[in-house]
């Protein structure tokens, strides 16, 4: 996540030391910090709508559920990061774990979830007979989201497992890999082909299929829901895609001071840039005018504990009806037909 505060690079037998003419640390910090409080907000105002308001079997809702709380977990993190850029690691080895986890499981899920959301509608769309029930298609989406939290969780594993604190001159602590570069270098190759060229070529081959069929049709339900879904998925992808090509090309990090440096800012921009993602998704939520209604409604009170008290009833009615019928079920297996 950091490097110290001076560069070096290797000629032969002797070392260089490039001080930095832009300190871009402090400008990174206050906007994680910004990113952070909008991201928190947005995302908890639209977990509570989808609970107060929608209906949370309807299988985009289930996805977008599980988004909103994979940005949050991202989010979370920020404010470590931005006290790590402004003076040094000070929360301990375990927390310098624990929050690389959290960072790379809110990545992780984030586009493991943007890919099961846009095969889903391409199933939708494209391939109308499969599956062909609600039913179906809600275990589909909830073993889709179950999937993608246990490969996340155990992809971060290793993340975690190669980071530790170490404190070097002038106490300062660093909460970075601990691998050997070509180890590194090898893991960053992974994560970006299996969790960016990967997705991105499902999700092109999707919506290809996709915008050819809904072209097609005259279905203006497809139409609206399509618009939301590709903008959430195009906006990850425009956000993490030169991250990720930074990443990839980080090998060719140029050894001359000035060059260094300006490969240095590029690579800070498009950390940000990649960052902001998480306070992007509640507003592309809102090109829905359901949610923008419901939205509306929330912050003004309207009808939420109307809503809640339905919703409590609606479980109750279940529950009796449940009851009522393992009590039918009792009283046969008691009094059985002769």
């Amino acid at each position: 996540m950091m490097e110290n505060l001076t560069m070096a690079y290797e000629d032969d037998s002797m070392v260089y030391l490039c001080d930095r003419t832009f300190d871009f640390y402090t400008i990174s910090s206050v906007f994680f910090i910004l990113i952070f409080i909008f991201s928190v907000t947005g995302n908890c105002l639209i977990l509570c709508v989808l609970v107060i308001y929608e209906n949370l079997k309807n299988v985009t809702n289930i996805f977008i559920l599980n988004v909103a709380c994979s940005d949050l977990i991202f989010a979370l993190t920020l404010p470590f990061w931005a006290v790590y850029y402004l003076h040094h690691w000070v929360f301990g080895d375990f927390t310098c774990k624990f929050m690389t986890a959290a960072h790379f499981i809110g990545l992780y899920s984030s586009v493991i979830l943007l890919t099961a959301m846009t095969v889903d509608r391409f199933t939708t769309v494209v391939l109308q007979n499969w599956p062909n029930n609600r039913l179906k298609r809600q275990r589909c989406a909830k073993g889709a989201c179950a999937a993608a939290w246990i490969i996340s969780i155990a992809a971060s594993l290793s993340n975690a497992i190669s980071v530790k604190v170490e404190t070097f001159q002038d106490n300062f602590t660093t909460c970075e890999a601990s691998s050997e570069g070509s180890v590194v270098k090898l893991g960053n190759f992974l994560q970006v082909s299996l969790l960016f060229f990967l997705p991105l070529a499902i999700i092109v081959f999707c919506y290809s299929a996709i915008v050819k069929t809904v072209l097609q049709s005259s279905n203006r339900k497809w139409h609206r829901t399509l618009v939301v879904v590709f903008c959430i998925v195009a906006a990850f992808f425009i956000c993490w895609g030169p991250y990720n090509m930074m990443i990839l090309f980080s090998s060719f990090e140029p050894d001359e001071c000035k060059a260094a440096e300006r490969w240095e800012i590029a690579f800070r921009i498009c950390e940000l840039l990649a960052f902001s993602h998480c306070c992007l998704n509640p507003l592309l939520y809102l090109l829905s005018q359901k949610l923008r209604k419901h939205l509306a409604q929330f912050l003004h009170g309207k009808n939420m504990w109307r809503n809640i008290r339905e919703k409590g009833n609606a479980n109750g009615s279940f529950q009796n009806v449940t009851f009522i019928a393992q009590n039918s079920v009792v009283i046969l297996e008691q009094n059985p037909r002769k």
